[in-house]
């Protein structure tokens, strides 16, 4: 009797035990927020805290595409730096505070501020290689980027030295001949920084109205633009078309550009044609966090969806698209993508791959610091934790409704409801 009391006293204890372990458990699992903080973190930590010293270039892990072609292999270090920033400078825009989340965001903008004076430092071991090849154009547009996504608390804090020689340093890229291609975009968002942070007198009008021009001979309709006069079935109306077109647009408008284009109006309606992608890119998530892998340039990995996180950020979703649905559906994807795959190497860098290391993913042009493209997902973290669309509760994805009998919103054409005239 004695030792039954004994063992049912021993199974209530390891019962007790296991759901206070359980309570436990349960109390430190992470929040969406948190959980995205820290893989934005991991990927920006290795990058900044190095470059801030000027050791980046010294101690990054590198990796080069097996088919890589003959330009300078500098160039990963400016497309790591560039591509980084444009994806965590809304979330460096948030206000200073005591938590966690906060120390580890005015770290990171402290190592940035540091990192953009090193990089245009002719005597710092980090600086970049402007200007050494055709690719400078593309990383520069994304420094640019970077810039007018956090004005205030990335450009206007830098000296007047380290100011003076980003403004040359992105004119002399004039001399760069884009391709006939979503590279227009890099010369006018560059452009339309200059106009922004340097005046009118300083940005070439031409290489913004023109790329503006072409954006709209290019746009095909619901949401696609044609990379060029052929239309290719891929992501850079993701990685570039529709957020770089929107940024040169409003750029312009904050200079307060009198040009033949009415800025505002194009804006307006490229606006809608991103709401309208947006759209589409979340329908492609499906229940199991996944979405569809094609096109070219794919280890660039959570910058496919990179629209729906800049709608986000923008407060600007389509009335299909809920907060707590976008987010639930972007987090299951960050942890399909990034939990149990072999995404860093030994050094903390990102791997060449899609959902892993794949190598033969690459493209002939692709190094690993082209891969952190993948941070432009990140752009919702510029929205403060009691945002609905942190505190919203989580919604499933359109395909989860459509998939499980549960009401969903019919898909539609979007047509153009504004139409553009040059002013004179």
């Amino acid at each position: 009797m004695k030792r039954t009391i004994l063992l049912l006293a021993t199974m209530m204890a390891l019962m007790m035990s296991s759901a206070t372990m359980a309570k436990k458990v349960k109390s430190v699992q992470q929040t969406d927020r948190e959980y995205w903080c820290s893989l934005a973190y991991r990927m920006a930590q290795p990058v900044l805290e190095n470059m801030a010293k000027g050791e980046l270039q010294k101690n990054m892990q590198t990796e080069f595409s097996p088919s890589f072609d003959n330009r300078n292999r500098k160039v990963v270090y400016m497309e790591t730096f560039g591509r980084l920033m444009a994806g965590v400078a809304p979330w460096l825009t948030l206000p200073d505070d005591d938590t966690t989340e906060g120390q580890q965001r005015r770290q990171l903008r402290e190592w940035a501020l540091q990192s953009y004076k090193n990089s245009v430092d002719p005597d710092s071991p980090d600086y970049l290689c402007w200007g050494v090849a055709g690719q400078n154009l593309v990383d520069a547009a994304y420094i640019a980027e970077s810039f007018l996504r956090a004005y205030d608390q990335l450009w206007v804090p830098l000296d007047e030295v380290t100011k003076q020689r980003y403004i040359k340093e992105f004119q002399k890229l004039r001399r760069i001949d884009p391709p006939y291609t979503n590279w227009l975009l890099f010369s006018s968002v560059i452009e339309g920084f200059i106009a922004k942070a340097a005046g009118q007198r300083e940005y070439d009008e031409y290489r913004v109205n023109s790329a503006c021009r072409k954006m709209e001979e290019w746009y095909v309709g619901d949401g696609w633009f044609s990379d060029g006069p052929e239309f290719a079935f891929n992501y850079y109306s993701s990685f570039v078309f529709h957020p770089m077109y929107l940024e040169t647009l409003q750029a312009m408008i904050d200079a307060k550009v009198n040009s033949r284009l009415d800025y505002q109006k194009y804006y307006d309606r490229e606006l809608r044609r991103t709401q309208k992608f947006s759209i589409i890119l979340e329908r492609f998530i499906s229940p199991e966090g996944t979405f569809p892998v094609f096109g070219r340039s794919i280890p660039y990995r959570m910058a496919c969806l990179q629209p729906l996180a800049l709608m986000a950020w923008y407060e600007k979703l389509p009335q299909d698209l809920t907060n707590g649905q976008v987010r639930n559906a972007l987090t299951s994807v960050l942890h399909r993508m990034f939990d149990k795959q072999q995404n860093f190497n030994a050094g903390g860098y990102l791997t060449i791959g899609f959902c892993g290391s794949q190598p033969e993913t690459a493209d002939w042009y692709t190094n690993n610091g082209s891969l952190y493209m993948t941070t432009l997902c990140f752009m919702p973290l510029g929205l403060p934790s009691t945002h609905p669309f942190w505190a919203d509760a989580p919604e499933p994805c359109t395909q989860a409704k459509a998939w499980n009998g549960m009401p969903f919103p019919k898909d539609h054409d979007w047509k153009d409801e504004i139409r553009t005239r040059d002013k004179w």
